[in-house]
């Protein structure tokens, strides 16, 4: 089984900036998507940024995911950090070949306040 370790989060102030990791342990298949995803309280979980094994990446303007493979890594770069990004940031990974799987991080909480 993947499985997925994640760490950076705390508490920023606001324009601020975080670097969130996702270690990838386990059997780690050569096709899939890993993304961030955040959850604040009463919200629903919505994607923040996305890679593909094929290097496709999707991401909003201030936050930026990268891999380092030789680490086994995926990076959440966020910065200039406002109170409304506070939520807890969900690793996940995605894969579909040789059968679909799907695994979440237990998630780190970012709390930007001042």
């Amino acid at each position: 089984q993947v499985q997925l370790v994640e760490s950076g989060g705390g508490l920023v102030q606001p324009g601020g900036s975080l670097r969130l990791s996702c270690v990838v342990s386990g059997t780690i298949r050569s096709a899939y998507v890993m993304g961030w995803y955040r959850q604040a309280p009463g919200k629903q979980r919505d994607m923040v940024a996305t890679i593909s094994s094929g290097g496709d990446i999707v991401y909003a303007g201030r936050f930026t995911i990268s891999t380092d493979n030789a680490k086994n890594t995926v990076y959440l770069q966020m910065n200039n950090l406002k109170p409304e990004d506070t939520a807890v940031y969900y690793c996940n990974f995605r894969s579909s070949w040789p059968s679909k799987l799907e695994v979440w991080g237990q998630g780190t909480l970012v709390t930007v306040s001042s």
